[in-house]
């Protein structure tokens, strides 16, 4: 390179050049897709094929050669590693992954995800993400109707639990807006309510923030893992007479475990009644405003001030996808979060720089998660995500019928939701009295099974202990490339994995 002409070499570097090989490059990245094509796309609804390829942590290191050297490997040794990482991982598009309250696959939110990371844009400002901002305020938009606002404004950001710690910050900076500038030295004991059944990141959010986890006061639930609203009010009324500020109330729509949804009327007219911000974490269970027919699961949460949406649970938009989406039209957003970095956010842009949004995000860098929403959407129409909805729920009910007609399968609870939780009870426990020892061994059957299924390869379904609950499986409708057949096979594999227990 140095008898070139014109040659320019600085600190001993040649600047003549790209410096990578583009044929080499563009040559990986077609073998690459290729093996995702094969290993993952192509094999998606295939149940024949292993949900995983289990090995224990130690074993797995070795197999995949870990480390990383001075000197780069080829391409054929790194294609076999991308064909490594697909075998051992877990095949979270199998129609037998009930493991989470995410699974399958969209083919066009994948295509989305393909564009969005070969294009590796970053959404903050109109200039360098043009297409990615105007479709996340199409989406959210479209969010906000369907949960009932007349208006609205929102952001997409990386996760559920992200989204509530947004919306508590939110109704902070709403009860006391010097707090931006002056921090939390002059506040009073702010106090914040949620149901015993809320996801963990309240916790977590409120540790964050500052307000303490003690200062999240947990209202008690029904039997079904619904708020009680009479308890709420008891709460607040504490809360006051302790000399406290109560700020924000937090209700669920679908709980993690039992699926369940909060009386958000109710809780609406408790916050109307003492100035409280209602957040409604609706992560889980929002996409059922989709459906005409289940909508009425989340009736009054057009009252809430907030709502936490992942479209990338029961509609498969693809981790991660997530919206908090907020009543307040009047930029309150932005006035929260803003930090008016000027050589990012300029003012005397040659555009309209309201389409610079990224001021109203905790972060800077952003990915385009509403992308993969909507052109998912796009191609699907309403109609089609509705469907999903339809179907997932109705086969959560098809295996709800099959565990009543089934000797030793137990509910816990008739699910409103598609959470099916309930028990197993293996052939020498069924004659057994009921007691502490009873309860004792039963809470070890299903990590038994849990181990044999992951072993096997043939299903992977969650299982928890739950308030006082000894452990039970928990199993989630969601793929569309579930069927009657995988909920069948689900208590068939069940009962064969544990008839030596």
């Amino acid at each position: 390179m140095l008898q070139k002409k014109n040659a320019v070499l600085v600190d001993g570097v040649i600047l003549n050049g790209p410096i990578m090989d583009s044929k080499a490059g563009e040559k990986f990245v077609e073998e690459a897709c290729k093996i995702i094509m094969e290993e993952v796309v192509q094999k998606a609804d295939d149940v024949t094929e292993k949900v995983c390829e289990w090995q224990a942590p130690e074993k797995l290191k070795q197999i995949l050669d870990l480390e990383m050297r001075d000197t780069g490997e080829c391409h054929q040794k790194i294609l076999q590693l991308c064909h490594d990482v697909i075998k051992y991982s877990v095949k979270t598009n199998h129609p037998r992954f009930f493991n989470q309250l995410y699974a399958g696959i969209d083919y066009y939110s994948l295509v989305a995800r393909f564009i969005t990371e070969a294009l590796n844009p970053s959404v903050y400002t109109y200039e360098v993400s043009p297409v990615f901002l105007l479709v996340e305020e199409a989406v959210i938009k479209k969010m906000i109707e369907f949960i009932g606002w007349e208006e609205g404004d929102g952001i997409f950001n990386p996760g559920g639990s992200i989204s509530n710690m947004y919306a508590m910050n939110l109704a902070r900076y709403k009860f006391c807006p010097e707090i931006k500038e002056k921090g939390l030295s002059g506040l009073p004991r702010l106090v914040l309510f949620a149901s015993e059944e809320c996801h963990y990141s309240m916790k977590k959010a409120a540790s964050f923030l500052g307000i303490g986890t003690e200062n999240v006061y947990f209202i008690k639930t029904d039997e079904r893992g619904k708020m009680i609203p009479e308890e709420l009010e008891k709460q607040v009324q504490r809360a006051r007479k302790e000399g406290s500020a109560p700020f924000l109330v937090c209700a669920t729509a679908g709980t993690t475990v039992l699926g369940a949804f909060d009386p958000l009327d109710k809780i609406a007219d408790i916050c109307e009644k003492h100035g409280l911000w209602l957040h409604v974490d609706a992560s889980w269970g929002g996409s059922a405003l989709i459906s005409r027919k289940h909508r009425r699961l989340l009736h009054g949460i057009h009252r809430a001030d907030s709502v936490a949406w992942n479209p990338h649970k029961m509609l498969l938009a693809g981790i991660q996808c997530c919206a908090l989406l907020v009543k307040d039209n009047s930029g309150l957003l932005k006035k929260c979060y803003s930090a008016e970095a000027a050589y990012l956010f300029q003012q005397d842009k040659f555009y309209d720089v309201s389409y610079d949004t990224g001021d109203k995000s905790i972060q800077c860098s952003r990915r385009p998660d509403a992308f993969k929403f909507w052109l998912m959407w796009k191609a699907l129409g309403t109609t089609g995500l509705e469907e999903r909805v339809n179907r997932a729920l109705a086969l959560a009910r098809y295996l709800v019928e099959e565990i009543k007609k089934r000797e030793g399968f137990q509910l816990l609870l008739e699910p409103e939701y598609a959470n099916v939780c309930f028990w197993y009870i293996p052939p020498s426990l069924r004659k057994m009295e009921d007691g502490p020892e009873f309860w004792q061994k039963l809470h070890q059957v299903a990590p038994i099974i849990k181990e044999r299924m992951m072993k096997k390869g043939s299903m992977m379904l969650g299982y928890q202990p739950h308030r006082g609950k000894v452990n039970f499986f928990r199993q989630v409708v969601i793929s569309p490339q579930v069927s009657r057949e995988d909920m069948d096979f689900l208590l068939d594999e069940i009962e064969l994995l544990a008839k030596d227990l």
